[in-house]
């Protein structure tokens, strides 16, 4: 049987302890490290922000639903104009953390597929870019896409 929707799946273990990341996720001003060029607000429950990426010169609305401080982050995401749900969870290991991110939403037809490819490269992306910021302190993305850019 075909699943009528879509969803994403990744995780990563990075080697910081969880109140470190959760707070590299939640605050704008850290996830400009990594992810973002600029975020309006912290996530918090019922919060309704707008970031900026680096690499592309928009605004994209998020409204974050639910924050369980060290543990759980979910928000929501225009995609093609259909809200889309991300649900982080963070689990302490020792003094590292394990980060699972799930997004979900998509229709399982040609537009949901393309969804899926691009946005598990995007969710791969985010890991490893923060993986790289908070272990290693290196920025990955600066730079990353310049080649879309160029003419």
């Amino acid at each position: 049987m075909t699943p009528q929707t879509l969803e994403i799946k990744t995780a990563i273990q990075i080697q910081k302890p969880v109140h470190e990341v959760f707070e590299a996720i939640v605050d704008p001003a850290k996830m400009s490290n990594y992810f973002i060029a600029s975020g309006s607000d912290r996530m918090e429950t019922g919060a309704k922000l707008t970031w900026r990426f680096p690499e592309f010169d928009m605004d994209v609305p998020v409204r974050v639903g639910e924050v369980r401080k060290y543990e759980y982050i979910s928000y929501y995401w225009d995609n093609a104009d259909k809200e889309m749900l991300v649900e982080m969870t963070l689990t302490a290991k020792g003094n590292d953390t394990i980060v699972r991110v799930m997004e979900k939403g998509a229709p399982n037809d040609e537009a949901g597929i393309k969804w899926l490819m691009g946005n598990t490269e995007g969710w791969a992306n985010f890991l490893a870019c923060l993986k790289a910021w908070l272990d290693h302190g290196i920025h990955l993305r600066k730079g990353a896409f310049d080649f879309m850019f160029e003419k």
